[in-house]
């Protein structure tokens, strides 16, 4: 029985991630938005800093978490994106035995709209093949 590849590509910064599923072609894209909004960000900096930043901590992790539980059903995820936000997801899936068996490349990118994302995806898959 010969296992299926799933490819992902994602596309993220630290308030949200497109995950592009790549499959011969067929590209659906679902988007996960982090809690912590710029408008959360204002409201706790007026509070206190330091409780903002224990606030930011916290919700980046649960944004990582809910990645992270999106992304166990696939064997090949590219991470890609204009903010460090992809190198701290893959540090945080590193360590967790769990993703051992995914195989996950990190690649920089500017800002892109959802067509250049798709894009983006299908050619480095397309490259993969």
């Amino acid at each position: 029985m010969t296992e299926i590849t799933k490819h992902l590509g994602i596309c993220m910064d630290h308030s949200s991630a497109h995950f592009i599923e790549f499959e011969g072609g067929n590209n659906d894209t679902k988007t996960i938005e982090s809690k912590f909004t710029h408008v959360e960000k204002q409201h706790s900096i007026s509070k206190s800093e330091n409780l903002m930043h224990h606030k930011e901590q916290h919700q980046q992790h649960e944004f990582y978490k809910k990645l992270g539980d999106s992304i166990r059903q696939y064997t090949h995820v590219l991470l890609f994106g204009p903010t460090k936000a992809k190198t701290e997801l893959l540090n945080v899936l590193k360590a967790d035995h769990n993703f051992a068996n995914i195989h996950f490349t990190v690649k920089e990118s500017d800002k892109m709209s959802d067509k250049q994302q798709h894009a983006f995806v299908r050619d480095f898959f397309t490259k993969q093949v």
